[in-house]
């Protein structure tokens, strides 16, 4: 196939608009490559993307439609690493964030006039490209082999590789601010469980130069993902755009943008590394758990830990002894699993807690796993986070307090562990510092599956401190995240009732009460003595309970 001097790229609804342009720059004598077939998925072949990566340049037409379709925005990316990018507006849209910073035409008013100014200054752009155009090698050809994954029952996180950050400032001291915001995600995301980030010594050579094929560049270097991003001045501000590509089908998984006034980076490049790491780790973790959920068989050890954490998205009887049988499953395939037998020691003790009564020999049955936890791998973070928890939900805060803070001082960018370090201060009656603990959870693992826990245990923070109008917000937020939440719906008959608001406590009662239809009024109480340990709010909360139960039971 001749190598086209212009690629077209747009969304089929754009068909006439990408016509012009067809024709103009057909008009010019310039060769142009554009689907007239109107491409859908399916038609996406070969021929396609041969013609995407060999083109001279690469025209983007931005509009409304444009910017939502995966199949244009991934050609843009494409063009951006082949640096063939020459992107312009043809209707008035907000352009994805990854390209918002690249110069782009505004050509939404040009009806096809060859004598018009900006048509001809984006002529003039689009012909100085095709002069600079030297065909490239690619580099995937001479990326450094990694170590294949060796096959392994247990399996392995996500792998990752930190792709160096395009500097598009130019400017030597963003230039070494984008090496070293690399090396500080590669270390920060090392220390988590989401992922396998391998090293930056793998990924330094291109630094300087083209991408290679990005399913190519994710087979040499043996990873399901790449992180890629860019930084540039924005006025008085330093913008990161990052994006997280799935090798394989170059899909684009996650895109965020992520501003500093230039003013206080020396001050705030710590947050702002901590800030991507987060939100990165969070959209890793939902990534594992699509993935490990669409498999039905043949599961590695890590792929039953991670259904296991998705089966208790939300806590009922049956998920829970789902994701008891999962975590289960995980222990049989590897013994040795420390990360297997926290979770399984999570779990136990969470179905313990919310629905099992008093039993030592259950208790001992979770301390087995803790213990097996931290003799395979005492050290691991996500080991300590887990183990932490189970001890909260047994009754033994203090230990639960002193695994979480070991995991904290380990990994602190490691989400997870501050929430059961918030559990664990909350059952100590240490309800501020608990309210840090759940605060640091929501900003180290943003918009995490599991958010609507740390809203929950907002809610028992600030009853104990008294502040019922607080506690009400932060059980209206865990509703908003997760309405079956049994516990909430009881918690807001409790807070309301004590609000004076009876008919709303009645009828919450009555909805707790349709979400968990088996509960008793015995059991909310063995529960709201275990959530308030000795904490003086308890007795005010079982008299509250107490009387709206009563009340729903009369019929009123």
């Amino acid at each position: 196939m001749t190598t086209p001097d212009i690629f077209l790229s747009y969304n089929r609804e754009d068909a006439a608009t990408a016509k012009r342009f067809a024709d103009a720059f057909a008009a010019e004598g310039l060769n142009v490559w554009w689907d007239t077939a109107l491409r859908s998925g399916e038609a996406y072949d070969e021929v396609t993307e041969a013609a995407l990566r060999g083109a001279k340049a690469v025209v983007v037409l931005w509009s409304p439609r444009s910017v939502v379709s995966r199949w244009v925005r991934a050609e843009a990316t494409i063009a951006d690493r082949c640096k063939t990018l020459v992107p312009v507006m043809i209707e008035a849209c907000e352009r994805p964030i990854m390209f918002e910073l690249t110069q782009t035409a505004e050509l939404s008013h040009w009806s096809g006039d060859a004598g018009d100014r900006a048509w001809l200054a984006f002529l003039s752009d689009v012909r100085g490209l095709i002069s600079r155009y030297t065909p490239t090698v690619s580099a995937a050809v001479a990326v450094p082999q990694a170590a294949p994954d060796q096959p392994s029952e247990r399996g392995d996180a996500p792998s990752l590789a930190v792709m160096p950050f395009t500097n598009r400032s130019g400017l030597p001291e963003d230039e070494v601010f984008a090496s070293g915001m690399v090396e500080d995600l590669i270390d920060a995301l090392s220390r988590g469980v989401y992922a396998r980030v391998i090293a930056s010594s793998v990924t330094a050579r291109f630094r300087i130069g083209v991408l290679p094929d990005i399913a190519a560049l994710g087979r040499e270097l043996n990873v399901r993902y790449l992180l890629e991003g860019n930084i540039r001045r924005s006025g008085s501000n330093l913008r990161v755009t990052a994006q997280l590509v799935e090798a394989a089908s170059g899909a684009i998984v996650w895109t965020e943008r992520f501003d500093r006034p230039l003013s206080e980076l020396a001050h705030l490049q710590e947050d702002l590394i901590v800030e991507v790491a987060a939100h990165l780790g969070t959209q890793l973790f939902r990534a594992g758990i699509e993935d490990a959920l669409k498999r039905p068989a043949g599961l590695t050890a890590w792929e039953c830990v991670t259904r296991s954490l998705a089966a208790i998205r939300v806590p009922t009887a049956d998920s829970l002894t789902n994701a008891i049988d999962e975590a289960s499953k995980a222990v049989a395939i590897d013994p040795g699993y420390g990360l297997a037998h926290a979770v399984l020691a999570d779990i136990l003790a969470m179905q313990y807690n919310i629905f099992g009564p008093d039993n030592p020999d259950e208790v001992s049955r979770i301390r087995y796993h803790i213990d097996r936890a931290l003799a395979c791998d005492g050290n691991a973070v996500g080991v300590l986070a887990h183990v932490a928890y189970a001890f909260c939900n047994i009754g033994q805060p203090q230990e639960g307090l002193q695994r979480a803070r070991r995991s904290i001082s380990a990994s602190p960018g490691y989400g997870f562990s501050y929430l059961p370090a918030g559990v664990a201060n909350i059952v100590l009656n240490k309800a501020e510092a608990a309210l840090g603990n759940l605060s640091d959870f929501r900003q180290f693992e943003p918009n995490s599956p599991h958010e609507h826990y740390a809203y929950a245990w907002d809610v028992s923070a600030h009853l104990h401190l008294g502040d019922w109008a607080a506690a009400l917000r932060a059980n209206a937020k865990c509703l908003e995240l997760n309405f079956d939440a049994f516990y909430a719906h009881c918690y807001r008959a409790m807070i309301t009732a004590q609000l004076g608001r009876a008919d709303e406590a009645r009828e919450s009662m009555r909805e707790a009460r349709r979400r968990e239809p088996t509960a008793t009024l015995t059991m909310w109480e063995l529960r709201l003595t275990r959530w308030t340990a000795d904490a003086p709010i308890r007795q005010q909360l079982l008299g509250l309970l107490r009387t709206v139960w009563a009340e729903v039971e009369a019929g009123a």
